[in-house]
């Protein structure tokens, strides 16, 4: 069955697309929502230029969509009908864990599309997932991520000392509820390493950000 990612560029997304490729599923294409100009993820604030990089070092084609909030639904059913037209794709994979309105509203938007919801990681253990992300040969940076945090924790590594980290700070390892977000650099899916741009760290409205030049 030939599947889409829903792409984010983070480490969630990239494991369950290797869990999906491991049950027999096969990668077509990846979708990533961006922000009203089309330059910068929705999700994650990871520039077009780099996301372009991840899906040559995965040899995929990459579908954009510019979105506002307030459009955002519409225009993701709308990219999914067309990509099921185009590639042939039966279901899409999404990295969700527990949370049950992403769950929802990802089956929602698929059923609108007549293709099936996958989500691999569904209900597993956070911290474990983490592990199995570092032990599968997933290298993430964090790109963004809260006060709590901070900007010291920007381009971290994730790994077993930056998870013990987080948990002494309160911080949910997986950063399911939006604590921090990362930036895949190398995993089993790329053909190599994609290289990153020069970046500086930036405050803004409560949150920490890297931006690229």
């Amino acid at each position: 069955m030939k599947v889409l990612s829903s792409w984010s560029g983070g480490k969630d997304s990239c494991f369950a697309l290797i869990k999906a490729k491991e049950e027999g599923y096969i990668p077509a294409v990846m979708l990533n929502m961006m922000n009203e100009n089309g330059k910068v993820s929705r999700s994650h604030g990871i520039k077009l230029q780099i996301l372009e990089a991840q899906a040559q070092a995965m040899k995929l084609p990459l579908v954009t969509s510019a979105s506002t909030w307030g459009n955002y639904e519409l225009n993701y059913i709308n990219t999914l009908k067309s990509i099921k037209e185009k590639h042939e794709i039966q279901a899409a994979v999404f990295g969700d864990i527990d949370i049950a309105s992403h769950r929802e509203w990802e089956e929602k938007v698929c059923k609108a599309a007549e293709i099936k919801a996958l989500l691999p990681l569904w209900q597993g253990d956070r911290r474990e997932l983490v592990l199995s992300m570092i032990k599968a040969g997933i290298k993430a940076i964090i790109v963004s991520c809260n006060l709590t945090l901070g900007i010291a924790f920007l381009g971290r590594e994730i790994n077993e000392q930056l998870l013990n980290e987080l948990e002494d700070l309160g911080v949910d390892c997986c950063g399911e509820n939006g604590e921090y977000h990362t930036l895949v650099v190398d995993c089993p899916l790329f053909e190599t390493p994609i290289e990153l741009p020069k970046s500086e760290k930036v405050e803004y409205d409560n949150y920490c950000f890297l931006t690229w030049k």
